[in-house]
């Protein structure tokens, strides 16, 4: 699992912990091994393939964690460092229904998306909606939930330690697809098509429902949203419903595929966040999802042919880059033509 961008670091598992998603097709994952170079080693188009395979998966992955990280900032102009925590809840909540419920995983899934939902409205009424009412500055909001991913860790490694959990053996049936000479595994291929779709629905919901219409009225000026008779409380709940439903299910998929949760496994994927953010342009959602993907295909590419450690010096380097070169980003839009 070394090689794959966004794969906990976790412990050495017994073989009988790989049966979660990430069994005997996992090897595709690994870069090649030291002294081998994959430019001229045999089986180059299969590495190629396969590692493509693992940027797309990757870059899945990222972009709905990303776009529901950038929606929030889209609309209220906050930065919500709880998000990551929404990514580790929807994980544990998956592996409470399976585990502890004895749920099926076709189950455990909507439960785990409705239940990080129903805490982002909860987050937003507790740590949000006071400041808001008082007119707090940004870095106010940053602060509280900041504090709320504290006390929630904590409560989670109370319940659960801080130790890597793997889900009950064959909790997702795997399988592994080959192509040609490539062997790709079918769990991920499933959670690409999943994400993508899941993508192509949220674009839909904020460009062609009323819901949408109201939420891009709120991101644009909230005061003439409240005159043009926009439930502005409404549409803020949906926003964080939303955005933490796909925070949640990130980490779910996240989990299905490497077998593994931990309390702190959101943790990483913060960076990456605000590296997508960046790359794609401050709060455009098309611009979340295409720099998830310019991101995932990057760091694949540096594990390929640079040393492991430097995964997160791509990302910083990638962050770096378009500030300098683009500052906009990608997608950059003024501030009123965002969502």
């Amino acid at each position: 699992m070394r090689g794959c961008p966004g794969a906990p670091r976790r412990r050495a598992l017994r073989p009988r912990d790989t049966g979660g998603g990430c069994g005997e097709g996992a090897r595709a994952c690994d870069p090649p091994t030291p002294g081998q170079d994959p430019r001229h080693a045999g089986g180059t188009r299969r590495l190629v393939l396969e590692q493509l395979y693992n940027a797309i998966f990757i870059g899945s992955i990222y972009a709905l964690f990303a776009v529901g990280f950038a929606l929030v900032f889209s609309v209220l102009d906050i930065l919500n460092l709880a998000h990551p925590t929404v990514f580790m809840l929807g994980a544990f909540a998956a592996l409470f229904a399976i585990g502890t419920l004895g749920l099926p995983w076709y189950v455990a899934v909507p439960f785990a998306v409705v239940a990080s939902g129903l805490f982002g409205i909860a987050l937003d009424r507790i740590a949000f909606a006071p400041l808001r009412r008082r007119g707090a500055p940004p870095l106010s909001a940053m602060i509280s939930s900041l504090a709320v991913t504290l006390i929630v860790v904590r409560l989670v490694e109370l319940r659960y330690g801080g130790d890597f959990i793997t889900f009950p053996s064959g909790t997702v049936p795997s399988f592994l697809i080959r192509i040609g000479d490539a062997t790709l595994e079918g769990v991920r291929l499933a959670i690409i098509l999943l994400a993508v779709g899941l993508m192509a629905g949220l674009t839909f919901l904020v460009r062609q429902t009323q819901l949408g219409r109201d939420i891009r009225a709120l991101a644009e000026n909230p005061r003439a949203a409240r005159i043009l008779g926009v439930d502005v409380e409404r549409a803020i709940a949906a926003t964080f419903f939303i955005s933490s439903a796909l925070g949640g299910l990130a980490g779910v998929l996240l989990g299905f595929a490497y077998n593994s949760v931990d309390s702190k496994m959101g943790l990483p994927l913060e960076l990456r966040a605000f590296t997508v953010m960046v790359v794609g342009g401050m709060g455009s959602l098309p611009g979340a999802v295409v720099g998830a993907y310019v991101l995932g295909l990057g760091e694949v590419a540096s594990l390929v042919y640079l040393p492991a450690e430097l995964r997160d010096a791509f990302a910083f380097g990638l962050l770096f880059l378009v500030l300098i070169v683009r500052p906009t980003g990608l997608f950059g839009q003024r501030a009123t033509d965002r969502a």
